[in-house]
Order: C-alpha cells, then sequence, then structure tokens
C-alpha cells in the first residue's frame, strides 16, 4: 500500500507541475491530492514537498486554514483566463466548443473564485 501511495503522490506531483503550463490541468489540487498521499507513505516525501518553495506555503495554508491566498487566487484565475482566451481564438475552430470551452472556463472561475482566502480584502 505505501509503494501504491508513493507513486500517486509522484503522479500527482508531475500533472500538478504540468498544470502550471496546461491550462486546463488545474495545479492545486493535484498537489494537495500528493500531500495526502506523501503524508500517509513517506515522511521524507512529504517534508519535501512541504519545504518546497512554491508548492509548500500554499499546501500548508489548505491543511491549516481550507483556504488559497487571495492573491494566488486571482492569479490562476487570470493565466486560465489568458490561456483560455488564446486555445479559444487559435486553436479551435468548431464554435460549438469555442462556446464550450468558455463556459467551462467561466465555471471554473466561478468555482475559483468561491474558495475561501483568509486575506481577501473586505469590501
Amino acid at each position: 500500500m505505501r509503494a501504491l501511495l508513493l507513486v500517486a503522490g509522484s503522479l500527482c506531483v508531475v500533472l500538478g507541475v504540468l498544470g502550471i503550463f496546461l491550462p486546463l490541468l488545474p495545479t492545486t489540487p493535484f498537489l494537495l491530492l500528493a500531500a495526502a498521499c506523501y503524508a500517509r507513505a513517506s515522511r521524507r516525501f512529504y517534508d519535501w514537498l512541504l519545504a518546497n518553495r512554491s508548492f509548500g506555503p500554499l499546501i500548508l495554508e489548505w491543511r491549516r486554514h481550507r483556504s488559497i491566498p487571495y492573491r494566488t487566487k486571482l492569479t490562476a484565475i487570470g493565466l486560465m483566463s489568458l490561456t483560455l482566451t488564446i486555445s479559444i481564438v487559435f486553436f479551435v475552430p468548431v464554435f460549438w466548443l469555442q462556446v464550450l470551452l468558455a463556459c467551462f472556463g467561466v465555471a471554473m472561475a466561478i468555482w475559483m473564485y468561491r474558495m475561501p482566502s483568509r486575506d481577501q480584502p473586505k469590501r
């Protein structure tokens, strides 16, 4: 079981890193899943993931407070919007697929924006 969790955690890390560059592949959920797998399988890999300068603070924020930093959330929504727009304009020739992709992007942005943030500015 430990080996299976290590493989699953490593696969989630790879998918999370790919999600940085691919517009429809989410990064954060895969890294949270990787942390959960590593926590049960290997303290060394879990500590390595938490010590990562890029991913560690996000994972700790989620584990401690079940929230995502507001700036991270806005950056993710902005980058997702940019890459989806480029995909729709330059790479998807069929109109109904463009509309479907745009609707999916809006739904993802709404879902992500509604996730809690402890540091969100008050209105």
